[in-house]
């Protein structure tokens, strides 16, 4: 048998009163204001934005190796090879750069995002660790880009 419900005695309800309609604003602007308010509130939930997040990328890229490839991206791709992980390096980073040479500030940073998941996804699959990368870029820093084109052995076929 159900539970009789409680009321208020009418002292304490508000009186219901018709309100008028409010205009209501376009659903196209609510729409932006609302994405943007949500986006503010990410941002501020966000841990903060460092180069550790690569490294961070990389450990998870590296759990989802062997794993269920029908709930994992990453374990989808490297089940699929090293072949298809290129592929996909590759048309990310023509995406970037076709918004880079557009002008598109916005579309270049996601797709930039892309990128650097994708040369992940290819580092754990080659073997590659960032922290050998990292050391790549310490080696070179300080040094003149041409000085250092210059000293590379010459390819004999270039």
């Amino acid at each position: 048998m159900p539970k009789p419900t409680k009321s208020k005695p009418a002292a304490d309800k508000p009186a219901k009163t018709k309100k008028a309609a409010a205009p209501k604003a376009p659903a196209k602007a609510v729409s932006k204001a609302a994405t943007k308010a949500r986006a503010a509130d990410l941002i501020e939930e966000m841990p903060l934005a460092t180069p550790d997040v690569l490294d961070r990328l990389f450990a998870v890229v590296s759990s989802r190796r062997g794993t269920d490839t029908s709930i994992s991206h990453s374990a989808r791709l490297l089940a699929r090879g090293r072949r298809k992980i290129a592929q996909k390096f590759g048309e990310e980073a023509v995406e970037c750069l076709i918004e880079a040479v557009a002008g598109n500030r916005d579309e270049l940073i996601s797709e930039s995002a892309d990128v650097l998941y994708h040369l992940i996804v290819m580092w754990v699959d080659a073997g590659v660790e960032p922290g050998e990368v990292w050391s790549e870029l310490l080696r070179r820093e300080g040094t003149s880009g041409i000085a250092e084109k210059a000293a590379r052995p010459r390819d004999p076929l270039a």
